[in-house]
């Protein structure tokens, strides 16, 4: 183990806590590490599985970090290869040919990719050894970024037989570590949690009012050198920010999932090889970046729990030097706070909606999360969650992922495409080209469609459409992602089903608002701050820090809410006049109120209501109040 250890990563001895994971996978038991952002997690997995005879199967939520794992791995000369949406049929093909033939040891994956029958089919014919779940916390519903395929896990592994499972996260509460031991049925003797306590982080809360909030940031960012992260809610906060810095001589760039693909990649790179000290991101922006040297992280908006705090200041000072983690305390934030978690709630009618949609479907079917999202005004990320709680009660069951629509240019004749090939293949491509629909320059294929007609598999048609592709004879695009599903069993009474998923989502509205308030306590908290999130995840500290602003006797102080104020007259008015022009993507109370608290739903986004004058009216009132107020109008 250690002439491994050495050998192939370079270390001649563990760091805390590592050796008794690596241990009780070894020794054939699952097992739960809780080590704080960059503790050394990976390779609890990576020396195991090149210690055992067979596939270790890797469950990651970002493709980012995927991408840099397998690089490192295959630099150092470890076989490993991930499966994600950026890979074309070709590199598809490669890794399935790598799996099939037994030369991988690590496979990346995300945990939509189980939705594939055909995949969990594949998987089912290989020796896996050990899976390993990344960010394990979102198995949790009641964790702070909560991810509805993690629920299914689980499930899967066992269905897998797969003999050991190590979960992996930097952030769980003991309720959620609970959670994650009992579906994964590990040992509380092999949970290993090491402290939250890192003795170089200086935790400081500097309640503000609104209005001096940027030039205090700027002080303070002009006070200290090195790399420095702010994190904003808002895009536009981002952006506002950056720029406020950038005019004051500070090298700042916004980063936010808004932007081009291309500018994230440049604001990321630029931070990372120092051209750019302050990097100002919403939480986009983080997730498995590795800059050791960053020396400090300010919180502008305050963060919408204690876990994204934790996960947020864990990436400063990762070298072990002295970093300044700074909450700028303003009660401005909490109305905007509050509203986001109001407005992933979805109404009792929007349930039934999307509930009597998805089970009126027949035995088997598919439905593009896009469309039902719009169609019932609910959050993508809501519907996911619905779609996966059914499959947990065992009434649906996911068969797989696909495209609705193909989109071929040709870059040959037909005659020169055809050209060589054995007749029978000849016969079905000239088919397929004669089945497509002419639009410009661009054919435009319904391989689903296309299935029924021709009396074959889809699977051919899109095999063939590939091939194509990776012979170079069309340049191939996609477009309208559907998932399948099989009816398993019969649901029972629907209104019955739709209450009790209602009164899940107002449960984890209740949680998350809970988890908000925890946020607000620690300013209000008069010892110390670092022990306060420690205990928060299960850790007593012995001792006060001493690095924090209660040790050095900076006084608490209570977060104090912006005084209240009542619409006009004016605003109401136009609230009436919003409500008479009867669109439909307003049509109900909470519609209406989610709209006036600037919260864009998929139906009014669609409607492209998000440029009306009215949007976000009343984005400084409580949603509470203007809920109230759609009500009356």
């Amino acid at each position: 183990m250690l002439k491994t250890l050495l050998e192939q990563f370079g270390h001649t001895a563990f760091r805390a806590g590592q050796e008794p994971v690596v241990r009780a996978l070894l020794e054939g038991r699952s097992a739960l590490a809780i080590f704080p952002t960059g503790g050394g997690k990976s390779l609890c997995y990576q020396l195991p599985t090149l210690l055992l005879d067979g596939l270790t199967l890797v469950v990651s939520p970002l493709i980012a970090l995927m991408r840099d794992q397998v690089e490192a791995l295959t630099a150092k000369g470890i076989s490993a290869a991930r499966l994600d949406s950026t890979l074309d049929a070709e590199q598809l093909r490669e890794v399935y040919a790598r799996l099939d033939a037994g030369t991988l040891k690590l496979l990346y994956v995300a945990p939509e990719r189980f939705a594939n029958e055909a995949f969990r089919q594949r998987l089912k014919r290989l020796p896996i050894q050990l899976a390993a779940i990344d960010e394990a916390h979102c198995i949790s519903e009641w964790g702070h970024n909560f991810r509805p395929d993690y629920l299914k896990l689980a499930r899967i592994c066992r269905r897998l037989k797969i003999p050991r499972v190590l979960c992996l996260t930097a952030t769980a509460t003991p309720k959620v570590a609970r959670e994650i031991r009992k579906q994964f049925r590990i040992a509380t003797a092999d949970h290993v949690q090491l402290s939250f306590h890192r003795a170089n982080l200086d935790l400081r809360v500097t309640p503000c009012a609104a209005a001096a909030r940027k030039s205090l940031l700027l002080e303070k960012l002009t006070a200290i050198t090195g790399p420095a992260v702010v994190y904003v809610t808002r895009q536009e906060t981002a952006e506002e920010v950056a720029t406020f810095l950038a005019k004051n001589g500070l090298a700042a760039r916004a980063y936010h999932a808004g932007l081009p693909a291309e500018f994230r990649a440049d604001a990321q790179s630029a931070f990372m090889a120092g051209d750019t000290r302050i990097i100002v991101a919403t939480i986009a922006f983080g997730m498995g970046i590795d800059k050791s040297d960053i020396r400090a992280v300010f919180h502008y908006n305050l963060p919408k729990s204690l876990e994204n705090h934790t996960q947020e200041i864990g990436r400063a000072g990762r070298d072990g030097l002295p970093a300044v983690c700074e909450m700028l305390a303003c009660g401005d934030d909490l109305t905007v706070l509050e509203n986001f978690i109001h407005s992933d709630t979805p109404s009792p009618r929007a349930m039934g909606n999307l509930i009597g949609r998805v089970l009126r479907l027949g035995p088997v079917f598919d439905v593009s999360p896009y469309e039902l999202s719009t169609v019932c005004d609910i959050r993508p990320g809501v519907v996911a969650t619905v779609m996966t709680y059914l499959e947990i009660a065992g009434i649906i069951e996911a068969t797989g992922t696909f495209y609705a629509t193909y989109r071929a240019k040709l870059l040959n004749t037909p005659e020169k495409i055809l050209a060589g090939r054995p007749p029978a293949e000849r016969k079905f491509i000239q088919r397929l080209l004669d089945a497509g629909e002419l639009k410009r320059w661009w054919l435009y294929f319904q391989p689903t469609e296309l299935a029924e007609k021709f009396q074959t598999r889809r699977e051919k048609i899109v095999a063939a459409l590939n091939d194509l592709h990776a012979a170079g004879d069309i340049i191939l695009s996609v477009w309208g992602v559907r998932h399948g599903y099989k009816l398993k069993h019969d649901p029972g009474d629907l209104n019955q089903l739709i209450n009790q998923l209602v009164e899940k989502f107002q449960s984890r509205e209740k949680a998350d608002l809970a988890r908000l308030g925890q946020v607000l306590n620690l300013s209000a908290y008069r010892g110390c701050l670092t022990g306060y999130l420690t205990k928060y995840f299960g850790e007593t500290l012995p001792q006060p820090c001493g690095h924090c602003d209660r040790c050095r006797g900076v006084p608490a102080k209570t977060i104090k809410r912006p005084k209240s104020r009542r619409a006009t007259d004016g605003e109401i008015a136009a609230v009436r006049q919003l409500v008479d022009e009867k669109h439909a993507a307003l049509a109900t109370p909470r519609q209406l109120a989610r709209f006036l608290c600037g919260m864009a739903s998929p139906a009014a986004t669609r409607a492209r209501l998000s440029r009306h004058n009215a949007f976000a009216l009343l984005a400084d009132l409580p949603f509470a109040e203007v809920l109230a107020i759609a009500d009356a109008a």
